[in-house]
């Protein structure tokens, strides 16, 4: 006589969640959601704890050209400022939504150390250089920045944080991200090249025509599988300092929510690190990065979408924001926390004494 079947973990969570007083699927998303903060911590009744927004910042050596960007590169550091003092919109989401924010020096052009403002210094370096003469790191500050990414979050996680999500702050970043995200997809500069903080349409072609020459003179269509060496030529310390975060995040079980453009390139980035670490995932069946991420929101910043619909992936929100900041990550959290509610909160039929269809 064979034995009898035994629920796989998937299988009595899905049971769980089709078993609340709703018609199969009619919470739509956050089902779906629930599912997979379940399957990440491997519990029925999983929580949220210490949620985090984490901004790395960091300037670019290619913003002091003007060639890709409309605000000059000071605006970095005076943003930096500006979140330390409580007065951006990634402030404003975060004490609506009770988030924590860490604002993370990764590689600013401004020192921070003799202000009397609330900083985590993690410089690499004072901005990276121009990658339109030279590569814009060295191999040991691309690993330097993946590092200190890893270091940060496993202190937050060793606070109590388990959930969390990274924006970044950096003229010129969108740039960095485009060639990132070209290198590794393979699909042409132009598709992912936008106007980032506002640029107009003879500045937006001098963007994608310098781009273009980045792209050539640093060969990236041959370095697409090489993360480290694709970071060191055309990357940000805000974008490698992201990709490291990711990294742990995810080997630590957080719940981790996607922003925009930039933090999706860092994701790529990482997912490339992971795949060729060949790290173990502790969910069976997931084998990327992209597995284990909630993605925030769709940005309006142009190659964003183009992305999302290559990896496949639907964001839960569709505001037009191009803010960055962590700013979608924070807009979603109370949309993670209700589908993490319902399946903890919600009557079964049994438990309301409701009738089933069936």
């Amino acid at each position: 006589m064979a034995a009898p079947y035994k629920l796989t973990f998937e299988e009595q969570l899905r049971h769980i969640i089709d078993n609340k007083t709703k018609p199969p699927g009619a919470l739509g998303r956050l089902e779906e959601i629930a599912l997979q903060i379940g399957l990440i911590q491997q519990i029925t009744n999983p929580a949220i704890q210490h949620p985090h927004i984490v901004v790395f910042a960091g300037d670019h050596g290619i913003a002091k050209t003007g060639l890709v960007n409309a605000y000059p590169q000071e605006v970095t550091a005076q943003m930096v400022l500006n979140f330390a003092q409580g007065g951006a919109a990634i402030n404003v989401f975060c004490r609506q939504n009770k988030l924590t924010l860490k604002v993370v020096d990764a590689g600013v052009n401004f020192d921070f150390t003799s202000m009397p403002v609330k900083v985590i210094n993690a410089k690499i370096g004072f901005g990276t250089k121009n990658y339109l003469n030279e590569p814009a790191m060295t191999i040991v500050e691309a690993e330097q920045a993946i590092e200190k990414g890893r270091s940060i979050v496993r202190q937050l996680a060793a606070d109590g944080c388990n959930c969390i999500g990274f924006g970044e702050m950096g003229i010129g970043n969108t740039s960095s991200a485009t060639l990132l995200l070209s290198a590794i997809t393979g699909l042409p500069v132009v598709e992912f090249t936008g106007r980032g903080a506002g640029l107009n349409d003879d500045q937006l072609q001098k963007k994608i025509d310098t781009l273009q020459q980045v792209y050539e003179k640093h060969a990236l269509n041959t370095l697409g599988q090489q993360p480290i060496e694709l970071l060191s030529k055309v990357g940000g310390f805000e974008i490698a300092m992201m990709a490291g975060a990711y990294l742990e995040a995810v080997h630590l079980k957080m719940i981790v929510l996607v922003d925009g453009f930039i933090a999706t390139s860092a994701l790529l980035v990482a997912n490339e690190i992971f795949r060729l670490t060949k790290q173990p995932s502790a969910i069976p069946g997931w084998t990327t990065l992209i597995d284990h991420c909630i993605f925030a929101h769709t940005s309006q910043e142009a190659g964003h979408e183009k992305i999302l619909r290559h990896l496949g992936v639907t964001p839960l929100l569709h505001l037009a924001m191009r803010l960055g900041e962590g700013t979608g990550a924070a807009l979603a959290m109370p949309m993670v926390q209700a589908a993490v509610n319902f399946l903890n909160e919600m009557a079964s039929f049994e438990s309301a004494g409701v009738s089933n269809k069936e």
